[in-house]
């Protein structure tokens, strides 16, 4: 399944191991993502649906995008929108998205890619697959992550940040059964390369068949653990988890996971997305495509974007 990955995991350096005094996270809740559709009607699992507010903070929202084997001529994508009050995080698992905003940003997020853009104060922009997947189809799948910004960063300059597949921090676990990939925020010393305004980590992790993984984690932060192909367990107390399941973790220094010795035909691995971040605790006003603090604020951002404020499509626009 993903796109960045290494023959020997040995060769990785090792994840930093937990301290003897240190806590495992217990899991709170595990839920399952129902099935949906966004944009010109790509299909979607709804992966924060479910989950308490309080337990997602600083993220809001999150689509698995796929995974999807388009037949020619299915492919789809989103039209021009706009943003305003938090970040849009969009990871390419497999198959190829073009990108383009207002402000000039863009290009092409394929294979283990990522785009990151800040659209802060407002922007507009467009995700959609190029013209010759379209014709010819073919394998789809990613996520798109929402990351809160607090009060007093809802009017930053909106920024755009093109992370190559090549430039995740690679990690392994003791045993080298586990390939860990930082895109953002660190895990012991190897940090991601993704610039984010609100402290998160964000890693993609592949489990082989009866590997365990115990992962250091910020105790400050809140974690979650997305299941996007496999089945295993996470805590110490193993609960299964599979395919389209978010587990919470609360309360300790570490989370643990593992993949069950066999996985279905579809994976050779557990495959995990694995987030958290420092909770902002903020009120939160959301609809559509905005994320604000007040009604008023959420009100004054449709207002913008009618009027315009919030960008114009460029001239070249895809």
């Amino acid at each position: 399944m993903p796109a960045v990955n290494v023959e020997n995991p040995l060769e990785l350096p090792a994840v930093v191991k937990p301290a003897a005094s240190d806590r495992p996270r217990r899991v709170k809740s595990i839920t399952t993502a129902p099935r949906g559709f966004e944009g010109e009607g790509f299909p979607v699992r709804r992966a924060f649906s479910g989950v308490e507010l309080a337990d997602l903070d600083p993220f809001v929202h999150m689509d698995q995008m796929g995974e999807v084997d388009y037949g020619p001529g299915e492919p789809k994508g989103t039209p021009w929108h706009p943003h305003r009050g938090f970040e849009t995080v969009t990871y390419m698992i497999e198959g190829t998205f073009l990108h383009q905003d207002s402000i000039g940003g863009g290009g092409t997020i394929q294979n283990g890619a990522t785009q990151w853009m800040t659209a802060g104060a407002g922007i507009l922009h467009i995700e959609r697959p190029p013209d010759a997947l379209i014709d010819s189809g073919g394998l789809f799948h990613g996520v798109q992550l929402w990351v809160n910004l607090p009060s007093k960063l809802k009017m930053v300059s909106p920024r755009y940040q093109d992370i190559e597949a090549s430039s995740v921090s690679l990690l392994t676990n003791e045993n080298g059964d586990a390939v860990i990939r930082v895109i953002a925020g660190s895990l012991g010393d190897a940090g991601g390369p993704g610039v984010t305004h609100t402290p998160i980590t964000l890693a993609h992790v592949t489990l082989m068949p009866g590997g365990q993984l115990v992962l250091p984690w910020n105790a400050h932060y809140n974690a979650l653990t997305y299941v996007l192909a496999g089945q295993g367990t996470v805590g110490l107390e193993r609960t299964p988890i599979e395919e389209g399941q978010m587990a919470v973790h609360v309360d300790g220094d570490f989370l643990v996971m593992g993949a069950n010795d066999t996985q279905d035909s579809r994976t050779r691995a557990l495959e995990v997305l694995v987030l958290g971040g420092e909770p902002i605790r903020e009120s939160i006003a959301a609809y559509g495509p905005f994320v604000m603090n007040t009604k008023a604020e959420l009100q004054q951002a449709f207002d913008d974007y009618q009027a315009g404020r919030l960008g114009q499509i460029p001239a070249d626009h895809i």
